[in-house]
Protein backbone atom coordinates (compact mmCIF):
# COMPACT_ATOMS: atom_id res chain seq x y z
CA UNK A 1 0.00 0.00 0.00
CA UNK A 2 1.09 3.42 -0.81
CA UNK A 3 2.13 5.63 2.18
CA UNK A 4 1.93 9.63 2.00
CA UNK A 5 4.44 12.28 2.86
CA UNK A 6 3.42 16.22 3.01
CA UNK A 7 0.16 14.97 1.23
CA UNK A 8 2.29 13.58 -1.57
CA UNK A 9 1.71 9.66 -2.76
CA UNK A 10 5.38 8.56 -1.91
CA UNK A 11 4.00 4.42 -2.54
CA UNK A 12 6.82 3.28 -0.31
CA UNK A 13 9.65 4.98 -2.36
CA UNK A 14 11.50 7.62 -0.06
CA UNK A 15 14.50 8.32 -2.03
CA UNK A 16 15.52 8.43 -5.97
CA UNK A 17 19.04 7.72 -7.86
CA UNK A 18 19.91 10.01 -10.16
CA UNK A 19 21.83 8.00 -12.71
CA UNK A 20 23.72 10.44 -14.93
CA UNK A 21 24.98 9.63 -18.47
CA UNK A 22 24.08 5.96 -18.18
CA UNK A 23 25.68 5.15 -22.17
CA UNK A 24 28.55 7.08 -21.24
CA UNK A 25 29.87 6.91 -17.75
CA UNK A 26 33.21 8.88 -18.71
CA UNK A 27 31.61 11.92 -19.75
CA UNK A 28 31.18 12.77 -15.95
CA UNK A 29 35.07 12.83 -15.58
CA UNK A 30 35.94 14.95 -18.08
CA UNK A 31 32.79 17.44 -17.97
CA UNK A 32 33.29 17.81 -14.13
CA UNK A 33 36.13 20.65 -14.82
CA UNK A 34 34.23 22.72 -17.26
CA UNK A 35 31.02 22.33 -15.38
CA UNK A 36 32.61 23.54 -12.13
CA UNK A 37 34.36 26.29 -14.04
CA UNK A 38 30.91 27.56 -15.70
CA UNK A 39 29.38 27.62 -12.59
CA UNK A 40 31.94 29.95 -10.48
CA UNK A 41 31.99 31.95 -13.49
CA UNK A 42 27.80 32.41 -13.59
CA UNK A 43 27.99 32.68 -9.87
CA UNK A 44 30.76 35.07 -9.81
CA UNK A 45 29.79 36.95 -11.80
CA UNK A 46 26.45 37.45 -11.68
CA UNK A 47 27.12 38.54 -8.57
CA UNK A 48 29.25 41.17 -9.88
CA UNK A 49 26.62 42.33 -11.76
CA UNK A 50 24.10 43.09 -9.22
CA UNK A 51 26.67 44.84 -6.57
CA UNK A 52 27.62 46.58 -9.01
CA UNK A 53 24.07 47.98 -10.41
CA UNK A 54 22.78 47.99 -6.36
CA UNK A 55 25.85 50.47 -5.56
CA UNK A 56 26.05 52.40 -8.99
CA UNK A 57 23.56 55.14 -8.84
CA UNK A 58 23.69 55.71 -12.68
CA UNK A 59 22.08 52.02 -13.26
CA UNK A 60 19.20 52.63 -10.88
CA UNK A 61 16.85 52.19 -14.33
CA UNK A 62 13.72 49.63 -15.07
CA UNK A 63 16.19 48.51 -17.80
CA UNK A 64 19.25 47.35 -15.01
CA UNK A 65 16.51 46.60 -12.79
CA UNK A 66 15.41 43.83 -15.42
CA UNK A 67 18.54 42.95 -15.77
CA UNK A 68 18.90 42.27 -11.87
CA UNK A 69 16.05 40.51 -12.13
CA UNK A 70 17.54 38.02 -14.81
CA UNK A 71 20.68 37.80 -12.52
CA UNK A 72 18.90 36.63 -9.46
CA UNK A 73 16.48 33.52 -11.36
CA UNK A 74 19.95 32.60 -13.16
CA UNK A 75 21.45 32.18 -9.63
CA UNK A 76 18.51 29.84 -8.32
CA UNK A 77 18.58 28.09 -11.71
CA UNK A 78 22.68 27.47 -11.14
CA UNK A 79 21.97 26.44 -7.47
CA UNK A 80 19.26 24.13 -7.70
CA UNK A 81 21.05 22.08 -10.58
CA UNK A 82 24.56 22.29 -10.66
CA UNK A 83 25.81 21.78 -7.10
CA UNK A 84 23.67 18.28 -7.35
CA UNK A 85 25.24 17.51 -10.38
CA UNK A 86 28.98 18.61 -9.53
CA UNK A 87 28.26 16.02 -6.12
CA UNK A 88 26.96 13.08 -8.70
CA UNK A 89 30.45 13.26 -10.57
CA UNK A 90 32.90 13.78 -7.67
CA UNK A 91 31.65 11.60 -5.35
CA UNK A 92 29.45 9.27 -6.93
CA UNK A 93 26.60 10.32 -4.27
CA UNK A 94 23.52 10.04 -6.24
CA UNK A 95 20.70 9.38 -3.85
CA UNK A 96 17.98 12.76 -3.83
CA UNK A 97 14.82 12.94 -1.35
CA UNK A 98 11.51 12.52 -2.60
CA UNK A 99 10.52 15.75 -1.63
CA UNK A 100 13.91 17.26 -2.81
CA UNK A 101 13.33 16.19 -6.28
CA UNK A 102 10.09 17.21 -6.99
CA UNK A 103 11.45 20.30 -5.44
CA UNK A 104 14.03 20.92 -8.02
CA UNK A 105 11.58 20.47 -10.46
CA UNK A 106 9.25 22.77 -9.60
CA UNK A 107 12.05 25.23 -9.34
CA UNK A 108 13.08 24.41 -12.56
CA UNK A 109 9.84 24.57 -14.79
CA UNK A 110 9.31 27.75 -13.00
CA UNK A 111 12.31 29.47 -13.30
CA UNK A 112 12.58 28.90 -16.55
CA UNK A 113 9.69 30.09 -17.26
CA UNK A 114 10.21 33.49 -15.48
CA UNK A 115 13.54 33.95 -17.54
CA UNK A 116 11.67 33.68 -20.93
CA UNK A 117 8.94 35.98 -19.29
CA UNK A 118 11.87 38.35 -18.11
CA UNK A 119 13.18 38.27 -21.83
CA UNK A 120 9.58 39.23 -23.35
CA UNK A 121 9.67 42.08 -20.54
CA UNK A 122 12.88 43.58 -21.41
CA UNK A 123 12.04 42.83 -25.50
CA UNK A 124 9.02 45.46 -24.89
CA UNK A 125 11.44 48.08 -22.83
CA UNK A 126 13.64 48.01 -25.89
CA UNK A 127 10.34 48.74 -27.90
CA UNK A 128 9.11 51.01 -26.42
CA UNK A 129 12.42 52.80 -25.87
CA UNK A 130 13.48 52.76 -29.78
CA UNK A 131 9.79 52.89 -31.66
CA UNK A 132 8.25 55.48 -28.54
CA UNK A 133 11.21 57.20 -27.58
CA UNK A 134 9.37 60.27 -26.13
CA UNK A 135 7.06 58.02 -23.92
CA UNK A 136 9.58 55.80 -22.46
CA UNK A 137 10.38 58.06 -19.45
CA UNK A 138 6.05 57.59 -18.46
CA UNK A 139 5.71 53.87 -19.55
CA UNK A 140 8.87 51.96 -18.26
CA UNK A 141 9.19 53.37 -14.77
CA UNK A 142 10.17 51.91 -11.78
CA UNK A 143 5.96 51.12 -11.00
CA UNK A 144 6.26 49.22 -14.11
CA UNK A 145 9.19 47.32 -13.06
CA UNK A 146 7.36 46.02 -9.87
CA UNK A 147 4.24 45.22 -11.73
CA UNK A 148 5.97 43.16 -14.08
CA UNK A 149 8.28 41.31 -11.81
CA UNK A 150 5.23 40.14 -9.90
CA UNK A 151 3.45 39.26 -13.09
CA UNK A 152 6.73 37.16 -14.30
CA UNK A 153 7.48 35.51 -10.73
CA UNK A 154 3.23 35.04 -10.09
CA UNK A 155 2.27 33.48 -13.76
CA UNK A 156 5.20 30.62 -13.82
CA UNK A 157 5.18 29.73 -9.86
CA UNK A 158 1.35 29.31 -10.33
CA UNK A 159 0.83 27.77 -13.66
CA UNK A 160 3.72 25.11 -13.27
CA UNK A 161 2.68 24.02 -10.06
CA UNK A 162 0.92 21.63 -11.11
CA UNK A 163 3.46 19.25 -12.81
CA UNK A 164 5.13 18.36 -9.43
CA UNK A 165 1.87 17.92 -7.69
CA UNK A 166 0.29 15.52 -10.02
CA UNK A 167 4.59 13.51 -10.80
CA UNK A 168 4.33 13.24 -6.83
CA UNK A 169 0.82 11.75 -6.55
CA UNK A 170 1.87 8.90 -9.03
CA UNK A 171 2.18 5.32 -7.48
CA UNK A 172 5.68 4.39 -7.50
CA UNK A 173 5.87 0.68 -7.38
CA UNK A 174 9.77 0.50 -6.29
CA UNK A 175 11.46 1.44 -8.85
CA UNK A 176 13.67 4.80 -7.97
CA UNK A 177 16.51 5.14 -10.49
CA UNK A 178 16.06 8.38 -12.37
CA UNK A 179 18.35 8.07 -16.18
CA UNK A 180 18.95 11.66 -15.51
CA UNK A 181 21.29 14.09 -13.77
CA UNK A 182 18.47 16.34 -12.65
CA UNK A 183 14.84 15.09 -11.90
CA UNK A 184 13.00 16.06 -15.24
CA UNK A 185 9.24 15.50 -15.12
CA UNK A 186 9.48 12.82 -17.64
CA UNK A 187 12.02 10.61 -16.36
CA UNK A 188 10.98 10.71 -12.85
CA UNK A 189 7.27 9.75 -13.78
CA UNK A 190 8.21 7.40 -15.98
CA UNK A 191 9.38 5.54 -13.35
CA UNK A 192 5.63 5.16 -11.85
CA UNK A 193 3.54 2.41 -12.70
CA UNK A 194 0.24 4.91 -13.75
CA UNK A 195 -0.40 5.95 -16.80
CA UNK A 196 1.59 9.30 -17.17
CA UNK A 197 -0.92 10.90 -20.10
CA UNK A 198 -2.04 13.24 -18.73
CA UNK A 199 1.48 14.30 -17.50
CA UNK A 200 3.26 14.62 -20.79
CA UNK A 201 0.33 16.46 -22.12
CA UNK A 202 0.73 18.77 -19.28
CA UNK A 203 4.24 19.35 -19.63
CA UNK A 204 4.02 20.04 -23.34
CA UNK A 205 0.89 21.98 -22.79
CA UNK A 206 2.66 24.55 -20.05
CA UNK A 207 5.81 24.75 -21.60
CA UNK A 208 4.79 25.41 -25.20
CA UNK A 209 2.26 27.78 -24.32
CA UNK A 210 4.09 29.77 -21.76
CA UNK A 211 7.81 29.63 -23.43
CA UNK A 212 5.72 29.49 -27.13
CA UNK A 213 3.62 32.69 -25.93
CA UNK A 214 6.94 34.46 -24.57
CA UNK A 215 8.87 34.30 -27.84
CA UNK A 216 5.97 35.19 -30.44
CA UNK A 217 5.87 38.20 -28.42
CA UNK A 218 10.27 38.37 -28.12
CA UNK A 219 9.90 37.88 -31.91
CA UNK A 220 7.08 40.62 -32.66
CA UNK A 221 9.12 43.21 -30.69
CA UNK A 222 12.22 43.07 -32.96
CA UNK A 223 10.16 42.88 -35.73
CA UNK A 224 8.50 46.44 -34.77
CA UNK A 225 11.03 47.48 -33.80
CA UNK A 226 13.60 47.02 -37.22
CA UNK A 227 11.14 48.27 -38.71
CA UNK A 228 11.12 51.43 -36.62
CA UNK A 229 15.34 51.38 -37.06
CA UNK A 230 15.24 51.31 -40.87
CA UNK A 231 12.91 54.39 -41.23
CA UNK A 232 15.48 56.40 -39.54
CA UNK A 233 17.51 58.55 -41.86
CA UNK A 234 19.79 60.52 -39.56
CA UNK A 235 23.16 59.28 -40.12
CA UNK A 236 24.52 57.05 -37.63
CA UNK A 237 21.39 56.03 -35.84
CA UNK A 238 20.71 52.66 -36.85
CA UNK A 239 23.62 51.61 -35.63
CA UNK A 240 22.93 53.40 -32.70
CA UNK A 241 19.20 52.02 -31.90
CA UNK A 242 20.88 48.54 -32.70
CA UNK A 243 23.39 48.59 -30.30
CA UNK A 244 20.78 49.24 -27.32
CA UNK A 245 19.12 46.36 -27.93
CA UNK A 246 22.09 44.25 -29.36
CA UNK A 247 23.39 42.65 -25.83
CA UNK A 248 19.43 41.35 -25.49
CA UNK A 249 19.56 40.00 -28.78
CA UNK A 250 22.37 38.30 -28.24
CA UNK A 251 21.08 36.68 -24.73
CA UNK A 252 17.66 35.52 -26.15
CA UNK A 253 19.57 33.37 -29.08
CA UNK A 254 21.92 31.86 -26.26
CA UNK A 255 18.53 31.19 -24.26
CA UNK A 256 16.81 30.04 -27.05
CA UNK A 257 19.86 27.85 -28.77
CA UNK A 258 20.10 25.61 -26.20
CA UNK A 259 17.04 24.92 -25.69
CA UNK A 260 15.58 24.26 -29.07
CA UNK A 261 18.34 21.92 -29.69
CA UNK A 262 17.81 20.29 -26.40
CA UNK A 263 14.02 19.77 -27.81
CA UNK A 264 15.41 18.55 -31.82
CA UNK A 265 17.54 15.63 -30.00
CA UNK A 266 14.62 14.53 -27.74
CA UNK A 267 12.64 14.68 -31.36
CA UNK A 268 15.28 12.85 -33.15
CA UNK A 269 16.20 10.10 -30.13
CA UNK A 270 16.44 7.16 -31.59
CA UNK A 271 19.25 8.99 -34.21
CA UNK A 272 21.50 10.43 -30.99
CA UNK A 273 22.74 9.46 -28.34
CA UNK A 274 20.05 9.27 -24.98
CA UNK A 275 23.01 10.97 -22.33
CA UNK A 276 23.08 13.99 -25.35
CA UNK A 277 19.36 15.46 -23.94
CA UNK A 278 20.56 15.60 -20.36
CA UNK A 279 24.21 16.96 -20.93
CA UNK A 280 22.26 20.15 -23.09
CA UNK A 281 19.43 19.82 -20.44
CA UNK A 282 22.04 20.73 -17.50
CA UNK A 283 24.23 22.94 -19.80
CA UNK A 284 21.20 25.17 -20.27
CA UNK A 285 21.16 25.31 -16.29
CA UNK A 286 24.63 26.97 -16.42
CA UNK A 287 25.60 28.49 -19.90
CA UNK A 288 23.03 31.37 -20.13
CA UNK A 289 23.73 31.94 -16.71
CA UNK A 290 27.28 32.37 -17.23
CA UNK A 291 27.26 34.47 -20.48
CA UNK A 292 24.31 36.71 -19.50
CA UNK A 293 26.29 39.24 -17.17
CA UNK A 294 29.13 38.69 -19.46
CA UNK A 295 27.79 39.85 -22.25
CA UNK A 296 26.11 42.90 -20.78
CA UNK A 297 29.26 43.84 -18.85
CA UNK A 298 31.07 44.06 -22.60
CA UNK A 299 28.57 45.49 -24.06
CA UNK A 300 26.88 47.96 -22.15
CA UNK A 301 29.53 51.04 -21.69
CA UNK A 302 27.37 52.14 -18.51
CA UNK A 303 27.90 48.28 -16.67
CA UNK A 304 31.61 48.65 -17.61
CA UNK A 305 31.99 51.50 -15.69
CA UNK A 306 30.18 50.86 -12.94
CA UNK A 307 32.15 47.44 -12.63
CA UNK A 308 35.55 49.68 -13.12
CA UNK A 309 34.66 51.82 -10.36
CA UNK A 310 33.74 48.71 -8.07
CA UNK A 311 37.09 46.86 -8.73
CA UNK A 312 38.91 50.34 -7.63
CA UNK A 313 36.54 50.53 -4.76
CA UNK A 314 38.33 46.78 -3.63
CA UNK A 315 41.54 47.10 -4.80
Amino acid sequence: MPFYINGFNSSGVSEFLLNCFVSSPSWQLWLSLPLSLLFILAMGANAVLLITIRLESALHQPMYYLLSLLSLLDIVLCLTVIPKVLVIFWFDLRSISFFACFLQMYIMNSFLGMESCTFMVMAYDRYVAICHPLRYPSIITDQFVVKAAIFVLARNALITMSVPILSARLHYCGRNVIENCICANMSVSRLSCDDVTVNRLLQFAGGWTLLGSDLILIFLSYTLILRAVLKIKAEGAVAKALSTCGSHFILILFFSTILLVFVLTHVAKKKVSPDVPILLNVLHHVIPAALNPIVYGVRTQEIKHGIKKLLKKVW
